[in-house]
């Protein structure tokens, strides 16, 4: 497969920390870890350039445990270590397979991780390395899909991808309503109005004024990822009109 089949040099994918879990109820299944791993690791030897953010649902939620009674800045600084937390693993498991990969933090840990500075994490991309952010944007009360949103834009991808349980954006929850309508194609102000709750709505206003594509797909359909960077109508393609 040539080089020239490729739609998008550079991506991001935005991955939940529940993503990781696989079966269990929190933590990291390793099977599921090392299964993602080789998908990113066929679309980097396409010549795609791939970053990624990852929640971290899977091990600590900040904004759940703010509903409990913490204070809601504490929370959020515990969720961005969670999410250091699977990039390294995740880090572990693309080096594993013989793919170079480093994790960029937006928070100072650097016995564990680089510091996040947008210039060094293009280099990096450059030259065929995994870029893996982490620590959402640095600052508490933002999600990590506006951090998706914010380093996608920064780095200059070519579009977002966000992996999620379900092949696209619907109507309404498929798992709740057998009658919900998968969308193949959305305007950015679409799922505003509606309400659509594919990512949260700064992330979703940023890539509309970005003009930054966002594609969303099963994380379970082994292939998909491929597929999308050739440019194949997998999921939902959100956009400008």
């Amino acid at each position: 497969m040539s080089k020239q089949s490729i739609r998008y040099k550079r991506v991001l994918v935005k991955l939940s920390g529940e993503a990781l879990m696989g079966s269990g109820e929190y933590g990291i299944d390793p099977a599921i870890i090392k299964r993602i791993a080789l998908e990113i690791q066929e679309i980097l030897a396409l010549g795609v350039e791939v970053a990624v953010v990852i929640g971290g649902g899977n091990i600590f939620r900040g904004a759940g445990l703010a509903r409990a009674g913490m204070d809601r800045v504490t929370g959020d600084h515990m969720g961005m270590l969670a999410t250091v937390m699977n990039c390294l693993a995740m880090q572990d498991a693309l080096e594993a397979i013989g793919t170079h990969a480093r994790v960029m933090s937006a928070i100072r840990i650097n016995e564990v991780c680089e510091e996040y500075i947008r210039r060094r994490a293009v280099r990096h991309l450059e030259k065929g390395r995994v870029v893996l952010f982490a620590a959402g944007t640095g600052n508490p009360f933002f999600t990590t899909d506006t951090a998706a949103s914010l380093r996608a834009i920064e780095i200059g991808a070519g579009l977002l991808i966000k992996a999620t349980k379900v092949d696209g954006i619907y109507s309404a929850d498929p798992v709740k309503d057998p009658s919900a309508v998968r969308y193949p194609t959305l305007t950015f102000d679409r799922v505003l109005d509606e309400r659509l709750n594919v990512m949260d709505a700064t992330a979703i206003v940023m890539c509309r004024d970005n003009d930054l594509p966002l594609q969303v797909f099963n994380l379970g359909n082994a292939g998909d990822l491929l597929r999308i960077v050739q440019g194949e109508s997998i999921g939902t393609v959100v956009r400008n009109a």
